[in-house]
């Protein structure tokens, strides 16, 4: 029996994250968006000041019964660097910064122990810098900024930035994506 639930990540440009989290096996949807911050319903061109308060995110619709919270937080680890304050490759500001937006306590303790055990693990050269953050409200990004990899997969950026994110997962994850990924 199928059970929807909800998470909320930013690793990043949301494109990027979007991406990565559309091949998985048991995602329903993915809907990049902002959240984290306490302006309003800001727009894209807000957001990117970086005066906001906001994160580029993105919000999973997933099926429980088959991708756990616990894989999605894998994934997310896994394909951006958590590690890096505000910043995503030449992505930089709060704007882009690592972070899990819970829906509730089991979610907010899923996420601090993963976060615990990687940084216990060692897998990370450098401290996790991921905040952990209740959801207070999620707006979903303009039109244009959805399915974006999909709508705009021969544009240099997605090439050169989204697609190795995607092969990265693809080759990591193989036993968690949808069928013909």
């Amino acid at each position: 029996m199928s059970e929807l639930s909800q998470a909320t990540f930013g690793g990043g440009c949301f494109w990027c994250t979007e991406a990565v989290f559309q091949q998985m096996n048991g995602v329903e949807s993915v809907v990049s968006g902002y959240a984290g911050g306490e302006a309003g319903a800001p727009t894209y061109e807000q957001v990117c000041s970086g005066t906001t308060g906001y994160a580029e995110v993105i919000q999973v619709t997933f099926d429980s019964a088959i991708v756990s919270f616990d894989e999605l937080l894998d994934v997310f680890f896994h394909s951006h660097d958590p590690t890096t304050l505000n910043r995503q490759g030449a992505d930089r500001g709060t704007q882009y910064r690592s972070i899990i937006l819970h829906l509730n306590d089991d979610q907010r303790e899923a996420a601090e122990r993963a976060k615990r055990c990687l940084d216990d693990s060692g897998e990370f050269p450098d401290p996790i810098v991921t905040t952990i953050e209740s959801l207070t409200e999620f707006y979903p990004a303009e039109r244009h900024h959805q399915n974006y990899y999909q709508d705009n997969a021969g544009q240099p950026y997605c090439m050169a930035v989204i697609r190795p994110k995607m092969e990265k997962a693809q080759k990591e994850f193989s036993s968690k994506l949808k069928p013909n990924k």
